[in-house]
């Protein structure tokens, strides 16, 4: 137990380069999550659904600084910076990802929805029932 403690813990784990398939994998993945942070505000920015917009609104930043904060553990990683290069941060950030992700998803499921129009149905007879007056 006290040897897996110190493999996510240990502050600087080293042996990480540029070139390891593992360190290019996470470059391209917090890059495209940073380019996905854009198309995901190009996308909010058409969208007609009030509603849709508002359970959005968050999206786009929030994919933009999980690839940041991802860009700079892995060069962290490889430049060997202390406590930054730490296995646990990688870990911490992949549960509030995933924490973020279902939250939102709940959110989504609850409170999207879509105002249908209602169709008027004229009635020949509404101008000769009783209304209710206005006082002022």
């Amino acid at each position: 137990m006290r040897d897996i403690l110190i493999y996510f813990v240990w502050p600087n784990p080293g042996n990480a380069s540029y070139t390891s398939p593992k360190v290019v994998a996470l470059l391209l993945i917090c890059a495209a999550l940073i380019l996905l942070s854009f198309i995901v505000k190009v996308w909010r920015a058409r969208q007609i659904n009030p509603v849709t917009r508002k359970l959005t609104s968050s999206w786009s930043g929030a994919i933009f600084w999980f690839g940041v904060v991802g860009l700079i553990l892995v060069v962290a990683r490889v430049e060997q910076i202390q406590f930054l290069a730490m296995r646990v941060l990688w870990i911490v950030w992949a549960l509030v990802f995933a924490l973020y992700l279902l939250l939102q998803a709940r959110r989504w499921h609850l409170r999207h929805y879509e105002v249908l129009p209602r169709e008027r149905v004229e009635d020949p007879r509404e101008k000769y029932l009783p209304h209710t007056r206005h006082h002022s």
